[in-house]
């Protein structure tokens, strides 16, 4: 399995790659280059993906799978200093990179190509010789990343599921994205768009929002994914509304009922659906119901999916699992019944599971667990709260205590005439207690006019 061949299972493909400043049709890959003539160099070895435009990544993944031994997906907001480590483990001979990309990042490699986002160089046929690894990094916030073995089959083992029990839709899907696709989220949207003769719309970190917004809208994306703080942004932005796709998908975050129903509330004719998945579990499922949460029922029914509860986590057991981590005295991703733990707690209440967040994420107020995500979710169920971040602050009686910063909603998209800063925080913590027992509930809320979110697209919460 090869991801051109795969392209071309039903003829030329019809779809095209957009950035910011340009659009390339597919079909024209079967003749041309984004690697200026230099394809041939990279077959058998191992490449560093290390480019910082996600069009110029795009053309390149698709032409290295198949010929290079294995590909490393660099995130283009990688340190420096990490590079040294991820060539080493990875075994990286060879790198592919843009003009913007520092060359000390590839010293010791033994071949750079310079990729550009325009294809040139006339190519006689494309040619399968190897079965691709695709090396993923994980986003985490603190430390050197680790490196995840995948393969086509395995990113792609949802996809294909999905193709086979789904017709092809009549008119090719135009897809999005607020991730960037070197990250497993983004990666799996920009491998629907390929396998099934769709477009996709990519977006660029140094792009302002609107503008994304206003090129997905004309380009008339029908469907779009992201975390539940990319559409929080997107909502506060003003510029959702240039958008009417048939399909949103939150992940990568909890996914609380505030950010479901005010993306429903946007986009009343789609398709709004939340879905769980991880670098090294892989997809686990998708939910379309419109409640936070998933139902217990699919707990250890069969599927091409196995999930399973244990010491209260979620583990996931299917095709779709990484292989392993690259380098040594590094942990299997796998027990030794197959599952993948993830570190994702969840709770069951009423038949759904319940996200709490991550087992290593919890606040210890006198003893007592707090886990942030389910504090923010009240917070975030408030009229005039966009979105929140909940932290720990030092206590020197009970070691801790919970505290909040939240931003507010425009005023076009709340309900009445918007209370005082003050009136609004205690509104916020009446909520909090009505509902939290009282260790859960803020002793501080402080208004902010903004929150940092990662280049993952998550919210950016405090080390342990």
């Amino acid at each position: 399995m090869w991801l051109w061949g795969s392209m071309l299972a039903n003829g030329l493909p019809v779809g095209s790659f957009y950035g910011p400043g340009a659009a390339i049709p597919l079909a024209d890959l079967g003749s041309a280059s984004s690697l200026g003539g230099r394809l041939e160099e990279l077959r058998g070895r191992v490449v560093l993906v290390a480019l910082r435009d996600q069009l110029t990544a795009a053309l390149a993944l698709i032409e290295l799978d198949g010929v290079a031994r294995r590909m490393v997906l660099c995130p283009p907001d990688l340190a420096a200093k990490y590079f040294p480590d991820v060539i080493r483990t990875a075994d990286a001979v060879a790198w592919v990179r843009d003009r913007d990309v520092p060359e000390e990042n590839g010293a010791g490699l033994d071949l750079c190509v310079t990729a550009e986002p325009a294809l040139s160089s006339s190519i006689s046929e494309r040619r399968h010789s190897e079965d691709t690894e695709w090396i993923l990094l994980t986003s985490g916030t603190t430390g050197a990343p680790k490196l995840v073995l995948h393969t086509l089959q395995t990113l792609t083992n949802i996809i294909t599921w999905q193709q086979a029990a789904q017709p092809k839709p009549a008119n090719p899907s135009v897809w999005s994205t607020f991730y960037d696709i070197r990250r497993y989220g983004g990666l799996q949207i920009f491998l629907r768009a390929a396998l099934r003769g769709g477009s996709l719309v990519l977006s660029d970190p140094k792009e302002p929002i609107t503008s994304f917004l206003t090129r997905a809208g004309a380009a008339g994306v029908t469907h779009i994914s992201g975390t539940p703080s990319h559409w929080r942004r997107a909502l506060m932005s003003g510029a959702a509304g240039l958008l009417a796709p048939a399909y949103a998908r939150l992940s990568g975050e909890i996914a609380d009922q505030a950010i479901l129903d005010n993306l429903k509330a946007t986009y009343p004719r789609a398709g709004v659906a939340h879905a769980f998945a991880s670098t090294e579990a892989g997809v686990a499922f998708e939910v379309g119901d419109g409640r936070a949460g998933f139902p217990a029922s699919i707990i250890g029914a069969p599927g091409p999916v196995e999930l399973k509860v244990a010491n209260d986590t979620l583990h996931i057991r299917s095709g779709g699992n990484a292989v392993r981590y690259l380098g040594e005295q590094v942990a299997p991703i796998r027990a030794g019944d197959g599952f993948v733990d993830t570190g994702d707690r969840v709770e069951l209440r009423d038949g759904r599971y319940h996200f709490m967040g991550r087992a290593g994420g919890v606040i210890n107020v006198g003893g007592l667990k707090v886990h942030p995500e389910e504090v923010e979710a009240v917070i975030n169920a408030h009229p005039w709260v966009r979105m929140s971040l909940v932290k720990a602050r030092r206590n020197p009686i009970t070691g801790a205590v919970v505290t909040a910063e939240i931003v507010l909603a425009d005023p076009a998209e709340a309900p009445g005439e918007r209370p005082s800063g003050e009136m609004l925080i205690q509104e916020v913590l009446e909520a909090c207690r009505h509902v939290l027992p009282a260790h859960k509930v803020p002793a501080m809320v402080r208004i902010v006019p903004m929150l940092e979110v990662s280049a993952a697209g998550k919210l950016v919460r405090p080390s342990a």
